[in-house]
């Protein structure tokens, strides 16, 4: 006998949810009754196992589907991934930290299912929802949501919601277009759609988390700062280069900090600017390590040999700098312009190199 296929695929990406897993399927099993419906954890190869938790749970119920990803990290690529590894022609994106209020998936479906919609959000923010964060993080969400939508023109009432259903003839003509290594892929769907989807917002109570920790961190704060700027470029700088180019920022009042100590303590002015390098180089090297290239991570041996090829990446990418300014200003003798030229130029040196030789992100 032929099993029935699925009419909804429910992707929910995962790290270190090895608690929630079989909680999320008990409440999907409950409010998706007449639903022919199936999940689909998404684990980017969670040191707590909970690939082992699906897997166990897989081999009594075909409904729960596990996809490993090794060697992979990021919420928006491992959703990607998800969605396009379904059959189903619908298919939900929520979190495992069981804040998402599954009870409101069946009027997601049927909207979608009528035809009627092309992508529903479940919204925090719309008239009926609710948000059970705490003061900071709602203040930190609130104002993301603000900056979305006064940068983006984006008129959702929670741009930055990760709960959402999709048509899939609708999302896979957009999926070569999304950032992987983004944080919320809804904003970005909406953003590369351009107008072109029927969109309605579900009210629902976000609830507090039972297990686990909550994924805000710096480097998912830098990811939706680098997925506004590059939409708002139309997509001509990748959230990658953008992460790599404010470290870069960060690594020059480092350079400025260094030298200017250095200076104090009486070193010449040689010796303390090659000191104020050799640290700021160390210091970009680290931060890219923990926050641009995360999902890349070196560490052990691999970590002292990234250092080296980094510095030594970065001293090519400063000749490089140099030498387009020094030609610039020659031609224009204009001291910024030739300055920032430099500056793009070394950058995008140092970018293209890093992640060829140094982190090999392909």
């Amino acid at each position: 006998m032929r099993a029935v296929p699925a009419a909804l695929s429910v992707v929910v990406p995962t790290f270190k949810e090895k608690d929630n897993v079989a909680l999320l399927v008990q409440k999907l099993d409950l409010v998706l009754s007449g639903i022919a419906w199936e999940v689909i954890f998404v684990d980017d190869d969670s040191p707590d196992g909970t690939s082992g938790e699906v897997k166990a749970l897989a081999r009594e119920d075909s409904r729960v589907r596990c996809l490993k990803r090794i060697g992979r990290r990021g919420l928006a690529g491992a959703c990607i991934e998800g969605i396009l590894s379904s059959s189903a022609p619908f298919v939900a994106v929520m979190d495992c930290d069981l804040q998402h209020d599954e009870s409101i998936l069946p009027r997601m479906f049927a909207l979608l299912e009528e035809g009627r919609v092309d992508l529903v959000v479940g919204s925090r923010y719309a008239a009926g929802g609710n948000s059970a964060l705490s003061k900071r993080r709602d203040a930190i969400s609130r104002s993301a949501t603000s900056l979305a939508r006064q940068l983006t023109g984006v008129s959702l009432s929670d741009p930055m919601s990760g709960f959402f259903m999709i048509r899939r003839d609708c999302f896979d003509p957009l999926a070569p277009s999304l950032a992987t290594d983004g944080f919320k892929i809804l904003l970005d769907i909406v953003l590369t759609a351009r107008g072109s989807l029927r969109i309605h917002e579900e009210p629902y109570r976000f609830g507090t988390r039972q297990h686990g920790e909550s994924k805000l961190d710096a480097r998912v704060i830098l990811d939706f700062f680098g997925l506004l700027l590059a939409k708002v470029t139309g997509n001509a700088l990748s959230t990658r280069f953008l992460s790599f180019s404010l470290v870069g920022g960060l690594g020059l009042f480092v350079h400025l900090a260094v030298l200017r100590l250095s200076l104090s303590a009486g070193l010449s002015f040689p010796s303390a600017q090659t000191t104020a390098v050799l640290v700021a180089m160390c210091s970009n090297f680290f931060i890219n390590n923990q926050l641009t290239y995360r999902d890349k991570r070196l560490s052990g041996f691999g970590l002292l040999r990234g250092l080296a090829g980094f510095c030594a990446v970065s001293s090519v990418g400063a000749v490089a700098n140099i030498g387009m300014a020094t030609w610039l200003y020659a031609q224009q003798p204009t001291w910024w312009l030739a300055g920032a030229a430099g500056a793009i130029m070394g950058a995008f040196w140092n970018y293209s190199l890093s992640t060829l030789l140094v982190w090999r992100v392909k």
